[in-house]
């Protein structure tokens, strides 16, 4: 894909769990009382929404009554996902699902499996 990096070392590579919100909405944040600010929660968005979170958390900081700051990912708080093992469990269960679902696909049937739709409904993503 990249003739000109063929000879380049591969050093680093992500794996693993994704960091998602339990709504699958981004969010910017900051805590006035201690002076703490966030933004994440990006799934798959993340190119696009870091330029837009940075600039609405100095606005946060900065510019209060900005434009940015008004808008809906501001401080959003999201339920947090279940306790463990119950979080292992219930993430592991759907990446298996969601695997099942990608080979039945990926085997020639022509509609959404339904894992995939029933993980969906699980994940909060349909």
């Amino acid at each position: 894909m990249f003739p000109a990096a063929r000879n380049a070392r591969i050093e680093h590579a992500w794996a693993g769990v994704l960091g998602v919100p339990r709504n699958w909405k981004a969010s910017v944040g900051l805590d006035q009382q201690t002076g703490v600010g966030w933004a994440g929660g990006y799934v798959g968005t993340g190119v696009t929404a870091t330029n837009l979170a940075a600039r609405t958390l100095r606005d946060l900081i900065l510019d209060p009554q900005s434009e940015l700051t008004t808008l809906p990912w501001v401080n959003r708080r999201v339920r947090q996902w279940d306790k463990e093992p119950l979080r292992w469990i219930a993430v592991s269960s759907l990446y298996k699902a969601y695997n099942l679902a990608d080979r039945a696909e990926n085997a020639g049937r022509k509609t959404t499996s339904p894992i995939a739709k029933m993980a969906g409904i699980i994940t909060g993503r349909t």
